[in-house]
C-alpha cells in the first residue's frame, strides 16, 4: 500500500518533469542534455507501467525508499553504484548537510525574558528532526519555539525538515493565534507531501507576562520544571499530515522565574543501550528535576553526559534533539 501511494505522488512528479522538459526542448537550440533527462523520465513511467519501478538494474533488490523520494530517477541501490556515483552521491549529502545546519536558530538565542539552548543531532549526514526558535518580528521579547520529528530518515526526511522550516517562518510573519498557526501548517504540510508522510511536532508561543501557549500535535510530551517538580505535557492534536482538515487546541502555562521547558525528539527517551534497555522518559524527569534552576546551556550538556554514559559506547541509531526554553530569573 505504501509503496502505491509512493509511486503515484512520484509518477505525478515525473509526468510534471516530462512537460517541462517538452517545452524546454521545443524552446531551446541546446536540447541534448534535456532530451537524456527526457529519456530518463520515459524510462521511469515505463517502468512503473510495467511494475518494475523502484529496483535496482543491478541486483534488482528494491531501491532504499527514502532515495527513491528524494529522486525518483534514480536506478541503483546504494550497494550498487558505480564509484563515481558514490563521489556524487557524498558530495550531495555533504551538501546537504551544510544547507540542514544553516537552517537551524541561532544558539543560546534570548528575546526578553526568555533564554534557550538546543542541541541538533543526525543519526546519519542529515537528519530528519525539525527544530527552530522564532522571534516573531516588531516583538522582540516574546518566543515561538518549535521542535518535531518526520516520519522516515536520511535525505527524505530531511527535504520534509527543510518544508517545514519554510512554512512555519513564512506563516509566523501572519500574527496568526497558535492554533490557526498549526492548522494552516498542517494544511500546507498535507499538501506538499505524500499520504505516507507525517511530522510530529510541539509549537509553542512564550509571552513576556511569562504565559506559554503550546499545542503538541503527536510528539514526545515536553516537561515543564517548576522547582524541581516535573510535569508532562500532553498532546493536544494528531501529527501534521494525517488529516488536511485537522483543528489544533493548545494549552496554556504560567512559568515562574527560573522555570524552564524540556523538549526533546525520540531519539533521546527510545535510546536503548548494549543492553538493549531503553533510556526512557523517567530518566529524563529525574535528570532534569534534579537540575532545576540551572542554566538551559547546564541542563543540555547534563543530559549528553548522562546519555553518553548510560549508553556506554552503544551507538546512536536516531537523530536526537533536545531544546531548553526557560524564564529567566
Amino acid at each position: 500500500m505504501e509503496n502505491n501511494v509512493r509511486d503515484t505522488h512520484l509518477r505525478k512528479q515525473l509526468l510534471d518533469r516530462r512537460k517541462m522538459l517538452q517545452a524546454a526542448i521545443s524552446k531551446s537550440e541546446t536540447t541534448d542534455s534535456f532530451v537524456n533527462l527526457l529519456h530518463q523520465v520515459d524510462a521511469a513511467l515505463e517502468k512503473m507501467a510495467k511494475g518494475a519501478y523502484g529496483l535496482c538494474e543491478t541486483c534488482h533488490e528494491p531501491i532504499e525508499n527514502e532515495r527513491l523520494v528524494a529522486d525518483p530517477l534514480i536506478r541503483n541501490c546504494i550497494e550498487d553504484l558505480t564509484p563515481e556515483e558514490r563521489r556524487t552521491l557524498e558530495h550531495d549529502l555533504d551538501l546537504a548537510h551544510q544547507i540542514q545546519s544553516a537552517l537551524l536558530p541561532k544558539q543560546n538565542l534570548k528575546a526578553g525574558e526568555w533564554t534557550t539552548a538546543y542541541h541538533y543531532e543526525a543519526a546519519g549526514p542529515v537528519s530528519g528532526d525539525y527544530c527552530d526558535l522564532i522571534i516573531p518580528q516588531d516583538k522582540d521579547e516574546s518566543l515561538i519555539f518549535l521542535l518535531g520529528d518526520v516520519t522516515g530518515k536520511g535525505v527524505a526526511a530531511s527535504i520534509l525538515m527543510a518544508h517545514l522550516h519554510a512554512i512555519f517562518r513564512s506563516l509566523v510573519r501572519l500574527d496568526l493565534r497558535l492554533d490557526q498557526l498549526m492548522a494552516r501548517a498542517n494544511r500546507l504540510f498535507c499538501e506538499g507531501t505524500m499520504m505516507t508522510h507525517f511530522a510530529t511536532l510541539v509549537c509553542g508561543r512564550a509571552h513576556t507576562s511569562g504565559e506559554v501557549e503550546i499545542c503538541n500535535a503527536g510528539h514526545c510530551f515536553p516537561f515543564l520544571v517548576n522547582e524541581g517538580t516535573v510535569t508532562r505535557i500532553p498532546s493536544t492534536g494528531l501529527p501534521l499530515g494525517v488529516f488536511n482538515s485537522e483543528q489544533f487546541s493548545t494549552a496554556k502555562l504560567k512559568l515562574a522565574p527560573k522555570d524552564s521547558l524540556f523538549l526533546f525528539s525520540d531519539g533521546l527517551s527510545e535510546a536503548r543501550n548494549k543492553s538493549n534497555v531503553q533510556y526512557g522518559e523517567e530518566r529524563i524527569s529525574t535528570l532534569i528535576g534534579n537540575r532545576n534552576g540551572i542554566s538551559p546551556q547546564a541542563i543540555i550538556g547534563a543530559c549528553l553526559e548522562d546519555l553518553k554514559d548510560f549508553l556506554f559506547g552503544a551507538p546512536k541509531i536516531d537523530d536526537l534533539t533536545m531544546m531548553v526554553v526557560q524564564r529567566a530569573g
